[in-house]
């Protein structure tokens, strides 16, 4: 079995990114329209805290996964 290093790895990673963030426009166009358009309401701070909110729990599930 071929091992794969770690810039496949994060390579890899991106793509499924683009695929899971690609599918919410292609499935439900009005939907993802309506949710983007009350993000752009929002004020920096609450983008600030649910990127941050992301961001904590991505790398929770990579401590988990490892």
């Amino acid at each position: 079995m071929e091992s794969i290093s770690m810039t496949d790895s994060l390579w890899m990673a991106l793509a499924w990114v683009l695929v899971i963030e690609g599918l919410g426009p292609f499935l439900f166009p009005a939907a993802w329209r309506r949710a983007f358009t009350q993000m752009l309401a929002l004020r920096d701070g609450q983008l600030r805290f649910f990127g941050l909110l992301g961001i904590a729990v991505g790398l929770l599930l990579l401590l988990l996964l490892q």
